[in-house]
């Protein structure tokens, strides 16, 4: 692409009387880009979650030694080396080698409580703000026990009465994230409805679960999406936490936190064991926090949630 090529795309892109949805589109994208862009620390967060999903796809790849098999003669607890840069666990295990592949549980607990939680508290949050009378009673009184425990108290009661494993932590910790996505949506619907665009489209008759879903929801979507973002840290951090007491992955998994509770008894001679996954869920979790601080900034102009 020449540079009067890129010039010509650039104004096409940021014109201020599109001549299409799409063009409005993509223009509305590129501004959110650009704006994301100017933040080096987003920036540098957004490129190690992508280190983190590449490290998860090509774990097999990358891994030099099997998560799961050890020798527990010759390499039981053995420091850092240029053999095994992490060093290796209790069980001989190499360290590395089970941080890479437990990123990809890392991952596969984010994207499930996102892909579960967030389109629940939004259809709630919508419904509630735009039904109002006693269907946002009833709905913000439900969200408001899950919202008066802990979060990760909750999560243990539901895992506890579930049974342990990756799969019930998942459901438990999606169980009691997606209130705080209701209060969001709610907010951004009581706003919305005020508007005269809404007003129009009940004029010519639309339904009222047309409104919601087809005009109010896609409005909200950005506000949630950085709320989501910005929870996932502490997501991470609730699943290392269940992890930690056994109710999480269940050995041998490479599960960061079960890797801490396994390690925290030999913290003060092999520290090691348990400071290596600790680095990595703080690494992850801050990378995350830069992430949504950039796509708040992008997405959000009234400037926070």
């Amino acid at each position: 692409m020449t540079i009067a090529q890129a010039g010509g795309l650039h104004a096409w892109l940021m014109s201020e009387h599109p001549s299409s949805r799409r063009q409005a589109a993509l223009g509305r994208a590129y501004s959110g880009w650009r704006s994301f862009a100017r933040n080096r620390l987003a920036l540098l967060g957004l490129l190690i979650v992508l280190a983190l999903v590449g490290v998860a796809i090509f774990a097999n790849q990358l891994a030099p030694f099997s998560p799961f098999e050890g020798d527990l003669r010759s390499t039981r607890l053995l420091p850092p080396s240029f053999v095994n840069w992490l060093g290796t666990d209790d069980q001989g295990r190499d360290i590395l080698s089970r941080l890479i592949f437990g990123s990809r549980i890392t991952l596969f607990v984010v994207f499930l409580v996102a892909v579960l939680a967030a389109p629940i508290g939004l259809l709630v949050g919508t419904v509630a703000g735009y039904a109002g009378g006693w269907v946002d009673a009833m709905l913000m009184r439900i969200t408001d026990i899950f919202l008066a425990f802990p979060r990760l108290i909750l999560a243990l009661a539901f895992v506890a009465a579930l049974g342990p494993g990756i799969e019930n932590a998942v459901i438990a910790i999606a169980i009691t994230s997606w209130p705080a996505y209701a209060r969001l949506a709610r907010a951004e619907t009581l706003t919305i409805r005020q508007t005269d665009f809404i007003a129009a489209v009940q004029l010519i008759g639309a339904s009222p679960w047309r409104i919601v879903f087809r005009h109010i929801m896609p409005l909200c979507v950005s506000s949630v999406i950085v709320r989501v973002t910005l929870d996932m840290a502490g997501i991470i951090l609730t699943a290392a936490g269940l992890g930690f007491l056994g109710l999480g992955a269940q050995p041998p998994s490479p599960e960061w936190g079960a890797m801490i509770a396994n390690g925290r008894q030999y913290v003060l001679d092999q520290w090691w064991v348990a400071a290596a996954p600790g680095a990595a869920i703080f690494l992850i979790s801050l990378a995350f926090n830069l992430l949504g601080d950039g796509l708040r900034d992008a997405l959000d102009p009234k400037g926070g949630i």
